[in-house]
């Protein structure tokens, strides 16, 4: 890992690569004081790149599966106008006879 480190003697700045469990270094390699401070760095952050990383922490959709997909919640948009009113009532299907 780098870090990074200033000394407060002289103001130097400079990086070292480390172990995390290595202690952080005290002696400047500019005027050997023994003044060395490790700073806090901000790092290079956490990038994902590529297919399969996604916020909800699932990867990609498998190709050939079912994709399944939630119910709306909202509401359906009311229409502007309402329904025709039709006068003729529903045809009744014609029961096949039970000969007796």
């Amino acid at each position: 890992m780098t870090y990074e480190y200033v000394c407060t003697a002289c103001s130097f700045e400079w990086e070292a690569e480390q172990s995390i469990s290595e202690p952080a270094l005290t002696t400047c390699p500019s005027c050997k004081a023994e003044s060395a401070k490790r700073q806090v760095s901000g790092g290079q952050g956490f990038i994902l790149r590529g297919g399969g990383w996604y916020a909800d922490g699932y990867g990609s959709k498998k190709s050939g599966t079912a994709e399944t997909k939630a119910p709306s919640t909202a509401p359906a948009p009311k229409s502007e106008s309402p329904p025709a009113k039709t006068d003729a009532a529903p045809a009744k299907a014609d029961k096949p006879s039970t000969g007796s």
